[in-house]
Parts: structure tokens; C-alpha cells; sequence
């Protein structure tokens, strides 16, 4: 069971970086992100590792 720490943090480490570069890519006075297909890729993975952080905060919390 020790070994989901590091996977844990992988994805903590993931997610922040992802939201961040979406965060500074994203133009608040057009709405629009300045590379589309590169944001929709960021996206995906920051959902994904969002996803995985809360499955596993929900199973730490059952035991």
C-alpha cells in the first residue's frame, strides 16, 4: 500500500503544472485559449489527474 504515495504525488505534481500553463494560456478578454488543440490535450490530462486524486482521496477516506 506504500507504493500509491508517489503516484499520488506524480498527479498532485501533474495537476498543478497543467492548470497553471491553462490558467496563463487562456485570454480573459477574448475567452479563448492562444493554442486551442494544444489546450484541449492539457485539458484532458488535468481532468484525468484530477480524477485519479479524488478516487484515491475516496478510498483513504473509507478506511
Amino acid at each position: 500500500m506504500e507504493n500509491k504515495k508517489p503516484i499520488t504525488f506524480i498527479f498532485w505534481v501533474i495537476t498543478i503544472i497543467l492548470g497553471v500553463t491553462l490558467y496563463k494560456q487562456f485570454d480573459f478578454e477574448t475567452f479563448k485559449f492562444e493554442k486551442p488543440a494544444l489546450a484541449v490535450l492539457y485539458i484532458i490530462v488535468f481532468v484525468f489527474s484530477v480524477i485519479v486524486l479524488i478516487k484515491n482521496f475516496k478510498k483513504r477516506s473509507e478506511k
